[in-house]
């Protein structure tokens, strides 16, 4: 909010009258703002209607109709659903495994480029802005396209989902890790420098104990994230648990109750949230 002036003959009531004009202006914007915003919405929401040949509004009512179909299924089956658990755990397995081996590697290097684009911190400040462009592309291009790229060269399976949800998951922790390490305290980086510290010993023995918890916390939540990817890519051909739930969906009804196990990735994310509260705050689990 801009600065009211002052000059040496303001009242108490000019200063009042001056905010309160201030803030009717900002209410103002902000309204005006959203009803822009609002009325894109809706003509681009129209112009898709038509494009799809009427069929959005059409088919709203049925929104509801394959997740009903699918836990009618499920309730009807119960019993075969531990043994349907127990033929798909190498998926969920294998799922797990993408999602962790892309969390360590991703959060390993993410982990050191944050400390060469760290203001104060980088040992070579001319690279601060290309590296930081290169983790801005990583994190803007979804790891679905990068997937997609990557099993038309290698072909399917878990390799291709696992560098995908990796290299996006350097271009995520490596902007949240400079974040938490610009904030951590210069003063024992300063002690290591004077008596000779390289900049490996600096940042290992001066900076990463300080920002370990939040390092620590940040990987947890993008674990949690990089498993529901993983199950995502499994649509496109990559593997785990999305690829047998994507083939139960196109069988039909008669292979609802193995969508079901879909709802096994929510189990897992909320161990994985569970954990990382654990480890973070000192919640109980």
């Amino acid at each position: 909010m801009a600065d009211i002036p002052l000059s040496p003959q303001a009242r108490p009531g000019d200063l009042s009258d001056g905010y309160l004009q201030l803030v009717r202006t900002r209410r103002l914007w902000t309204t005006a703002g959203l009803l822009v915003f609002a009325m894109f919405m809706l003509s681009g929401l129209l112009i898709a209607n038509e494009r799809n040949a009427g069929g959005f509004w059409a088919g709203l009512p049925n929104i509801f109709d394959f997740p009903a179909d699918v836990l009618s299924e499920a309730w009807e089956k119960a019993p075969l659903l531990p043994g349907l658990l127990w033929e798909f755990l190498p998926s969920l397995i294998e799922t797990v495994n993408i999602a962790a081996a892309a969390t360590l590697i991703g959060a390993l290097v993410g982990g050191i480029l944050s400390l060469l684009v760290t203001r104060g911190l980088a040992p070579a400040p001319w690279a601060v802005g290309i590296i930081r462009r290169i983790l801005d592309i990583l994190r803007a291009i979804p790891d679905v396209v990068i997937a997609l790229v990557l099993i038309f060269v290698l072909g399917g399976g878990p390799i291709p989902a696992m560098i995908a949800i990796a290299l996006h998951t350097v271009g995520a922790l490596g902007k949240l890790f400079s974040e938490v390490a610009e904030n951590a305290a210069l003063g024992p980086v300063e002690g290591l420098r004077s008596v000779g510290a390289t900049w490996s010993q600096r940042m290992v023995l001066g900076v990463i104990p300080q920002v370990a918890p939040n390092w620590v916390s940040y990987g947890l939540l993008r674990f949690e994230i990089n498993i529901r990817a993983s199950a995502i890519l499994g649509f496109v051909g990559a593997g785990g648990i999305g690829y047998d739930l994507r083939n139960a969906m196109s069988w039909g009804p008669g292979r609802f109750d193995e969508a079901a196990l879909f709802a096994t990735i929510v189990t897992v994310d909320q161990v994985g949230s569970a954990i990382r509260q654990r480890l973070t705050k000192g919640a109980a689990l």
